[in-house]
């Protein structure tokens, strides 16, 4: 699916950890029981969704240093 089929332009976000040079970053979107990622370099590229609980666990895993390779 298209990020933009998906949801609007104004609706995706990046880390605010992430850094100013555009490189490997994923952009979110909220849309309330899934979430939707995307490559930030390809706006109107492919993304998919999760779950805003699986999102939510992955996050928090992160957070405390694991590791998904």
């Amino acid at each position: 699916m298209k990020s933009l089929d998906l949801a609007p332009e104004g609706a995706w976000f990046k880390s605010s950890f992430s850094g100013g040079n555009g490189n490997n970053c994923i952009e979110v979107a909220d849309l309330g029981s899934v979430v939707g990622v995307r490559d930030s370099k390809e706006e109107n590229g492919p993304a998919f969704v999760v779950s805003s609980a699986a999102f939510a666990r992955f996050v928090a895993g992160v957070s405390a240093g694991a590791c998904f390779a």
